[in-house]
């Protein structure tokens, strides 16, 4: 799926901040940081270095203009942070508000049920990762049939053999697997402090002016675009492209 595709159907989606797993395209040249929250960029590329991800790093997505993002191809996904709606519900039972579930998705990609406190920004990353690595042991490149290079994430020996094993399981067993995995929990911990990392759903009852905010993961699997929310009950598939 290219990320000119990619970029169009997500400009469709609400306001906030976003930011991009690309290839590192690290030369020297400073990260660009917003305010809310400060520094994801450096951050989240940190924690998935020290989880041992290699040649990945994050860029913060100023614009949805497919013809100036070229030059972050390729593109993995997108992670979307927004105000946690308090007021209304963000999905009904019927369905989500944009988008619809696709149950039978969780059997060929990685989707887990968000179990752990303060860690749906790495929830959010893993989805992303979990969701772009291939069988080789290295980052490759493919054709697709459009013509545009597919290019597959290493993400270490040790988030492989956890995959491999959360794949077998049902996505509630796989939240729980995420939070009893010692170097996911260990790697989280040291970037705690970290703004990212708070919990943005959690929030004091009685703090009513306090904004909740969520990080989501947007990432293409077998040509369809899913948003990858661990609150929700099943992947969000948002058409194919």
């Amino acid at each position: 799926m290219r990320s000119d595709c990619l970029f169009q159907e997500l400009a469709s989606t609400h306001h906030s901040d976003w930011l991009i797993l690309s290839a590192d395209l690290a030369v020297g040249g400073p990260l660009k940081h917003r305010a809310v929250p400060p520094s994801n960029v450096g951050v989240f590329t940190s924690l998935i270095e020290n989880l041992g991800v290699k040649d990945i790093q994050f860029e913060e997505l100023l614009t949805l203009d497919p013809s100036e993002l070229l030059a972050l191809q390729p593109v993995y996904g997108v992670i979307f942070l927004f105000k946690y709606p308090t007021d209304k519900p963000y999905a009904t039972p019927d369905g989500p508000l944009d988008g619809t579930f696709d149950e039978a998705a969780s059997e060929k990609l990685f989707f887990a049920a968000q179990t752990i406190q303060n860690a749906c920004a790495t929830q959010a990353l893993l989805s992303v990762l979990l969701n772009q690595t291939g069988d080789a042991a290295t980052t490759t490149t493919t054709t697709t049939t459009d013509g545009a290079d597919s290019h597959k994430v290493d993400i270490g020996e040790k988030l492989r053999d956890f995959r491999d094993f959360t794949m077998v399981l049902p996505p509630e067993f796989r939240g729980e697997a995420l939070s009893n995995s010692d170097l996911i929990r260990e790697v989280h911990n040291s970037f705690a402090r970290s703004n990212p990392f708070s919990d943005e759903t959690q929030r004091d009852p009685n703090a009513e002016t306090e904004d909740a905010f969520h990080f989501v993961a947007y990432t293409p699997v077998g040509g369809t675009l899913y948003e990858l929310d661990g609150l929700q009950p099943a992947p969000i598939a948002h058409g194919a492209r």
